[in-house]
């Protein structure tokens, strides 16, 4: 058995999170992550099991924070199009706000792991599934609300809304504005009908 840990979990979670956000899974090796953290290599076991295992902690510890989270705080009489631009609009001003241009760790690992790792890519690929379908519920409700017509295209819209919410999150990496970015988003809602201040 190793020696306890002499850290605080809570601590190293999130310092290895923004490792993982800033140079991607692969970058780091359980040998890079423990050096980061002052540990041994017998430390990082007995503390996280194995690096799949601290990389999906991290991925829930990103997703409680990420500026899209609070898509999912809806009641049946929240209006869905001024969410949305609000909810947007966040994205933009987070990402502007990031010295570090690192863009969404959930998009860039989509990017790095889906269709290469046989374990964390169908996580991965879940997570877009049940961003998507966060998007269809939000398009359906909007129609319950009257803010829009009911159509037939409304998994293409999904689609195209957590393609435009990629989209910024990638752009943000060169396009360091959030005036620009915003303004990007925001032309795109219009265009879809979908923006209401």
């Amino acid at each position: 058995m190793g020696r306890p840990a002499k850290f605080d979990r809570d601590i190293a979670l999130e310092s290895v999170m923004n490792e993982f956000w800033r140079n991607g899974y692969k970058a780091c090796s359980v040998k890079a992550i423990s050096e980061h953290l002052g540990i041994t290599r017998s430390s990082f076991y007995n503390t996280f099991k194995s690096r799949e295992d601290l990389f999906r902690e991290c991925l829930g510890l990103y997703a409680g924070r990420a500026p899209d989270r609070f898509l999912s705080d809806v009641t049946p009489e929240t209006p869905v199009l001024p969410l949305l631009a609000s909810v947007f609009h966040g994205v933009c001003r987070a990402r502007a706000a990031d010295p570090e241009a690192r863009g969404c760790l959930v998009v860039n690992s989509m990017a790095e792991l889906i269709g290469v790792d046989a374990d964390l890519g169908p996580i991965l690929e879940g997570m877009a599934r049940r961003g998507r379908d966060r998007f269809r519920a939000l398009l359906r409700q909007a129609v319950k609300n009257g803010e829009i017509a009911d159509a037939d295209d409304m998994d293409e819209t999904a689609l195209a809304l957590q393609s435009l919410l990629i989209g910024i999150n990638v752009m943000s990496k060169v396009e360091r504005s959030e005036k620009r970015l915003w303004g990007m988003a925001r032309r795109t809602l219009e265009g879809w009908n979908l923006y209401a201040a």
